[in-house]
């Protein structure tokens, strides 16, 4: 029995690294493809959609200037784009700093939502935003983000030019990346995640998960929908299978990019990355429990990774760790031996390889400080998420145990310095 547990984690270890392996690979392929496509699409853009940007944002005095400051310099036809920022019930000075840009320029507009309808979390901002918007297409940015100033020009693009396409995503790039250990752990994590899953199931399977920001939808299939689900955590992985299963896709574009802060202490990402992991399970139930009333086939392929990555990989690993301990204050009798040492080397050779390629896509990423750093976030960073896993799995079985109410958790941002 011992040796059936021990060889079985071992398998659902080693196929999901040889899986994000297959990932990286057409991550590295959809990196050397979607530049010609942009270039072809650029030709073709005789007509520019109206394109309205929805900013949720609740107690953001801190960053919210100089994000309205990075809309006001996208490159998009002014008469073309408007911008709806929803002062989501903040108690700081939030809304005096959006009114005094919604006076000074006609396509900013200020929604401010008052109670019972706010505070409620950013998928119900963002449906007071989707009832103020006018436009065909509607673009979401969190309220700590500097897009580039032809983001929103490549997201309507890729829409305009691919009617199958029911959302484009785009690629976000960490603005605090070298504060601290952290901030440097998560840069490295955000580039091999969008290179990895997002680039690389698109190439494969045309799958891509749709972000918190930087991805624009067509207006009419948020209509259908119904907007955002207000109970759902993590709003734009719920939004996603929806979309898919109307039958459109969603398109991983990386050349429509935006910088946005990441959590700077360790208290912060660890609220932060709790919300996204409860808000993956509770996607999970949702849909697996509609498993069989799905009517895209693809939507089973994402559900899957979904339950691998918090489950049954979490449930590997962990099974794995304590036969390990345990084996050593007495004699388990694994046959495996030398043999599982020799795996737990590959494995994190694979690990480097796979992240080292991620980081060689970026600019200045493949350094040597980085590898460095990706050989301490495995010993460190990467078994802290095991753990809040596990922490995840616990609230949201008490939540759902206790039909308990969804709590939101804004995380907090910083003063950017120069």
């Amino acid at each position: 029995m011992v040796n059936f547990l021990f060889y079985l984690s071992l398998f659902l270890i080693w196929f999901m690294l040889v899986y994000h392996m297959f990932l990286m690979q057409g991550g590295y392929m959809h990196f050397l493809k979607y530049r010609k496509k942009a270039d072809l699409w650029e030709k073709r853009m005789a007509y520019y959609p109206k394109v309205s940007i929805i900013i949720p944002a609740h107690n953001e005095e801190v960053v919210i200037e100089d994000t309205i400051e990075a809309m006001i310099r996208l490159k998009y036809p002014r008469k073309r784009l408007e911008l709806i920022i929803v002062n989501d019930n903040s108690t700081d000075n939030t809304g005096a700093i959006i009114n005094k840009y919604a006076r000074a320029y006609s396509f900013i507009k200020a929604i401010h939502t008052k109670p019972p309808y706010a505070g409620r979390g950013k998928s119900g901002a963002l449906n007071s935003g989707l009832v103020a918007a006018t436009g065909e297409y509607i673009v979401v940015y969190d309220a700590d983000n500097q897009p580039e100033e032809d983001a929103v020009y490549y997201l309507a693009q890729a829409l305009q030019n691919d009617q199958k396409a029911g959302a484009v995503v785009g690629k976000f790039r960490v603005l605090n990346a070298n504060i601290n250990m952290l901030t440097s752990f998560i840069n490295i994590e955000t580039i091999t995640f969008q290179w990895l899953a997002q680039a690389g199931r698109w190439f494969w399977f045309k799958l891509t998960t749709i972000p918190g920001t930087n991805f624009a939808i067509r207006r009419s299939i948020l209509e259908e929908l119904g907007g955002w689900d207000e109970r759902a955590l993590s709003e734009d992985t719920e939004l996603s299978i929806r979309v898919y299963n109307l039958g459109y896709h969603i398109r991983f574009f990386p050349a429509a990019i935006t910088w946005e802060q990441e959590p700077e202490t360790f208290k912060v990402w660890w609220k932060q990355r709790t919300r996204w992991a409860r808000g993956n399970q509770y996607v999970i139930l949702k849909f697996l429990i509609q498993f069989f009333q799905l009517k895209n086939k693809k939507v089973y392929l994402d559900l899957f990774y979904f339950l691998f990555t918090y489950m049954l990989f979490l449930a590997g690993v962990l099974v794995s760790n304590l036969l390990f301990v345990l084996n050593l204050f007495m004699d388990l009798d694994i046959s495996a031996g030398r043999i599982s040492l020799v795996l737990l080397v590959l494995a994190f050779l694979l690990y480097m390889t796979e992240i080292m390629l991620a980081l060689s896509i970026e600019k200045e990423q493949a350094t040597l400080k980085n590898m460095l750093a990706v050989i301490l976030m495995y010993f460190t960073y990467s078994q802290i998420w095991l753990a809040l896993v596990v922490y995840s799995l616990y609230l949201e079985a008490k939540r759902v145990l206790l039909k308990q109410d969804v709590v939101w958790y804004k995380t907090q941002r910083y003063k950017q310095t120069s």
